[in-house]
C-alpha cells in the first residue's frame, strides 16, 4: 500500500471489538440508559460513513490538504549514534496541523456530527491539544464548538487555551475533583447526557463506552498505515520494535493497529510513572499493581486506578494529556493477550528525553511523546544495531514550554 494511497480507515486487521464493543474481557457500555439510543444512532451513523466512499474521500482530502498528511518518517542519525545501539525512527505526528495527532479524529469526528445534523460539539480535553483540534475542525466546518478543560491544566496549558478561544470554541472551567483529565470528561459527558438531541459528543481518546474507542482507533489507524509503507520504503522492511506514549492510548492504537499481524514487530505502551510508582503519584495503570486493576470508568471496562474500595485514585504527570486514571479498552485486551506490552517513565526521565531529543535532533517533543523517547533511550543501546526502534512522535513541545521552564530553567 502504499503512503498516499487514500485509504486512512483500516478495519481489517482485527475481529475486535465484537457487537457488543467488547476487546475480550473489555470495553463494553457502562452508561445511563438514556445514553443507549445516542450510542446506537452514533455507531449506525459510523458504520454508514464508512461504507459511504464520498465521506472517505471528503475525510481523505481535508486530512491531506488541511491536516497535512501524510507525516514524514525521520531518521535520528545523531540519537541512534549517541545511544551506540538501534536505529532509530520517529513518526512525525509533530508535523501534522494543530501539532499532534489528535486532529486525525478530531477532523473525523467533526465531520460525523455534521453528517448526523448535529451542529453543537462537545469535547474534553487534558493537555489542549484535543480541545485545539476539536475547535480546528468545528471552524472549519461551521460547528458550534464547547471544551471543558480542569483548571490545573488550563493552568499549565494557557497557550492550548489561548489556541481554542481564538478558534471561537467556548472553553469551560472544570473545578471539581482533581480538576484534570478525568474531571473534563464527567462534565462533557453530563453535558452531552443534557442535550444529547442536537449535541455530538466529540470523545479524544481511545476510551469511553462503544462505539468511541473503535470510531478513535480508526481514525487515528492512519498513523500506523502512512508509519508501516514507510518504514517499508525507507528501509526495505519493518521496524523491531514501534513504541508510542500512553494516556487514554489515541497515539499508541493507532500506530499498533497497522502492525498488529506482524509478530515480529513489538508493540510497546509508555505509560506516566510520574514521581515512580511505588510513589503512588503516576498514572500507571498497568505498571502499580496495586491500584492498577481491572474496573470501570467513563462508560467502559478496562484496567483503572483505583483503592480497594473501588475508589478512582488521584494521578500525577508532569503531562496533562497522559494524566488519567484509566486506559483504553482495546490496550487492556493487547496486554492481556500478550501482543502488546507496557512501560512507564518517570517525570525526570522524560524531562531528559525532551532534552536529549531536542540538543540531538532539533525536534522538541511534547512531555507525553517524551515518555516514549525515554524509552527508546532505555532500549535502544541494548539492541544490535541493525535493529530499528520506531517512535510515533504524537506532538510537539511548544504547548508545554512553560512547564519546561519551571522544571530547567531557562536554557
Amino acid at each position: 500500500m502504499s503512503v498516499d494511497s487514500g485509504l486512512y480507515i483500516n478495519t481489517q486487521t482485527t475481529s475486535v471489538p465484537d457487537a457488543r464493543g467488547y476487546y475480550g474481557d473489555f470495553g463494553g457500555r457502562f452508561v445511563p440508559e438514556t445514553l443507549i439510543p445516542a450510542l446506537e444512532e452514533l455507531a449506525a451513523a459510523y458504520r454508514d460513513a464508512m461504507a459511504d466512499p464520498a465521506f472517505q474521500a471528503e475525510l481523505e482530502h481535508l486530512q491531506r490538504t488541511f491536516t497535512g498528511r501524510p507525516t514524514p518518517v525521520t531518521f535520528a542519525r545523531r540519537m541512534t549514534e549517541a545511544l551506540g545501539g538501534a536505529q532509530i525512527y520517529i513518526k512525525r505526528e509533530d508535523l501534522a496541523h494543530t501539532g499532534a495527532h489528535k486532529i486525525n479524529n478530531a477532523l473525523g469526528q467533526a465531520l460525523l456530527a455534521k453528517r448526523m445534523g448535529k451542529f453543537r460539539v462537545v469535547a474534553e480535553t487534558g493537555a489542549g491539544q484535543h480541545g485545539v483540534a476539536s475547535a480546528t475542525a468545528c471552524a472549519m466546518l461551521g460547528l458550534d464548538c464547547h471544551v471543558y478543560m480542569g483548571t490545573v491544566d488550563m493552568a499549565r496549558q494557557k497557550p492550548n487555551v489561548f489556541r481554542m478561544k481564538l478558534m471561537g470554541a467556548e472553553v469551560i472551567p472544570v473545578e471539581s475533583g482533581t480538576q484534570t483529565l478525568k474531571d473534563a470528561v464527567n462534565d462533557a459527558i453530563r453535558d452531552w447526557v443534557t442535550n444529547v438531541r442536537d449535541t455530538f459528543y466529540c470523545l479524544g481518546s481511545a476510551l469511553g463506552p462503544h462505539p468511541y474507542p473503535m470510531m478513535v482507533r480508526d481514525f487515528q489507524s492512519v498513523i500506523g498505515t502512512e508509519a508501516r509503507a514507510q518504514m517499508l520504503e525507507l528501509t526495505g522492511r519493518l521496524p523491531n520494535v514501534a513504541i508510542a506514549c500512553v494516556g487514554g492510548g489515541s497515539n499508541a492504537i493507532g500506530l499498533f493497529h497497522a502492525f498488529r499481524e506482524d509478530e515480529s514487530v513489538d508493540l510497546i505502551g509508555v505509560e506516566a510513572g510520574g514521581h515512580g510508582v511505588l510513589s503512588g503519584e503516576h498514572a500507571a495503570r498497568f505498571g502499580d499493581p496495586t491500584m492498577g486493576r481491572p474496573g470501570v470508568l467513563h462508560g467502559a471496562k478496562t484496567f483503572v486506578l483505583q483503592n480497594s474500595d473501588g475508589q478512582i485514585m488521584n494521578t500525577h504527570s508532569i503531562s496533562a494529556g497522559l494524566d488519567y486514571a484509566a486506559i483504553g479498552p482495546e490496550h487492556a485486551f493487547l496486554r492481556q493477550a500478550e501482543r502488546a506490552y507496557y512501560t512507564s517513565a518517570t517525570d525526570e526521565e522524560a524531562m531528559a528525553a525532551l532534552q536529549m531529543l531536542s540538543t540531538s535532533e532539533g525536534i522538541i517533543p511534547a512531555l507525553e511523546s517524551a515518555h516514549a523517547v525515554a524509552e527508546v533511550i532505555k532500549r535502544a543501546p541494548t539492541m544490535p544495531k541493525d535493529s530499528i526502534i520506531l517512535i510515533n512522535l504524537s506532538g510537539r513541545g511548544d504547548k508545554d514550554l512553560d512547564t519546561i521552564m519551571r522544571t530547567i530553567g531557562d536554557a
